[in-house]
């Protein structure tokens, strides 16, 4: 005959003890009963500082505003430095002069989509003190 040999697991009655058991369940319990006073208890700040979503957009859209024009002025220098020091290879000329193009194409870029914002702001009467 043969014998069969049945591996034990977790799932297993006799794998662990009933006081083990009755621990877990118990401590399962308590932290269920207990998680909504202790969310009563504490209070997150609002980390965004920003009450409405159009709050929000705005300080993100003025945010990429002042970045970009922080970072025009320095596509520029690369893109005269790229000139400067091209020594008549016209790939380094095309190189310097597309750094300058495309920063001057981004900052007008920049420029009107932040017009078009008043503008609009202004076309559908939306003023700062309109709640």
């Amino acid at each position: 005959m043969r014998t069969v040999l049945r591996r034990k697991t977790v799932l297993d009655k006799t794998s662990m003890p009933k006081e083990i058991k009755t621990a877990i369940i118990f401590s399962c319990l308590i932290g269920l009963l207990g998680a909504p006073c202790l969310v009563r208890a504490v209070q997150i700040d609002n980390p965004l500082k920003h009450d409405t979503f159009e709050e929000l957009v705005e300080a993100v859209i003025d945010f990429v505003f002042w970045v970009a024009v922080a970072v025009v002025p320095l596509m520029v220098l690369v893109g005269a430095f790229h000139l400067l020091t091209a020594g008549g290879d016209p790939k380094r000329v095309k190189t310097g002069q597309n750094f300058i193009m495309y920063a001057a194409i981004g900052l007008a870029v920049i420029l009107f989509s932040k017009g078009l914002i008043a503008v609009l702001k202004y076309i559908l009467g939306w003023s700062e003190t309109t709640p």
